[in-house]
């Protein structure tokens, strides 16, 4: 199921790289693919692990039958919670277990390969940049975002960040050069002022958090909205091309499609 020990990640950047492609790949079970999950993890089996794999893939299995196993092990038995609560109270627990299990991975190369206080301390500051995967399965990463970018009005409530309408404005023209020429061209007839709040905008679009991979935004890829949830992906994590975006009228993010669709 793994590889084996002589290719193990041995260096912080290495582990750090593991890290991220099992925290993707468990990322994907829970959101994009999460009818895939659901279907795999039957109660009427036996105890079912959920793994993340270095290359961003999933998988449902038994657990390793080697004792003690060559990595630590996920949570056992997922899958007979599955239909004794709600489904998103289910998707949470398994996302809490999948984070504490991608620490015990990280950090047990870390004391197989004798990583000292610093790099220990290096490699844990590396992962905890990144949101966990709980904080992107529950929409916990959105809200913190969506309070970081709130406006607040004279009613209480919050209008809607400019990120949203810039990003739109990319949508239509299929590109996000466009959406900074058209940023640039409207800054020369605004006052010095707004021309701030622009630039706070861009600097806080690097903190839009992708709800599928859960990675960062970045100018030169391609993103959209769900029109449900109103969470972004990037176009590549939900098959979506700017060709194609341009004729969707409302776009439906696969886990509110399954939502939808499941009776």
């Amino acid at each position: 199921m793994e590889v084996g020990a002589h290719n193990s990640p041995r260096t912080v950047e290495e582990v750090f790289r593991d890290f991220k492609g099992r925290r993707i790949g468990l990322i994907k079970a829970l959101t994009t693919d999460v009818e895939e999950f659901f279907q795999r993890c039957d109660p009427e089996k036996e105890n079912l692990c959920l793994y993340g794999f270095p290359t961003e893939q999933w998988e449902v299995n038994l657990p390793a039958e080697e004792v003690p196993p060559e990595l630590p092990e996920p949570a056992l038995g997922i899958n007979f919670a599955r239909d004794g609560m709600q489904e998103k109270d289910w998707l949470a627990l398994v996302a809490v277990h999948s984070d504490a299990w991608l620490l015990s991975v990280a950090f047990y190369f870390g004391a197989r390969f004798g990583f000292d206080k610093a790099d220990r301390k290096r490699l844990f500051n590396m992962i905890n940049d990144l949101p966990t995967i709980f904080e992107v399965v529950t929409g916990a990463a959105k809200m913190q975002f969506q309070d970081k970018l709130g406006v607040t009005t004279h009613s209480g409530s919050k209008s809607k960040p400019n990120l949203k309408m810039q990003l739109n404005v990319c949508l239509a023209s299929q590109s996000i050069h466009a959406c900074e020429k058209m940023s640039t061209l409207q800054s020369k007839d605004e006052s010095e002022g707004l021309d701030e709040e622009e630039e706070e905008d861009e600097e806080e679009h690097g903190d839009t958090l992708c709800g599928a991979c859960g990675e960062n935004y970045a100018q030169d890829e391609f993103w959209i909205c769900c029109d449900i949830c109103e969470r972004w992906f990037h176009g590549k994590c939900v098959k979506i091309t700017p060709a194609r975006a341009e004729h969707i009228k409302q776009y439906k993010c696969p886990t509110c499609s399954n939502k939808r669709a499941r009776p």
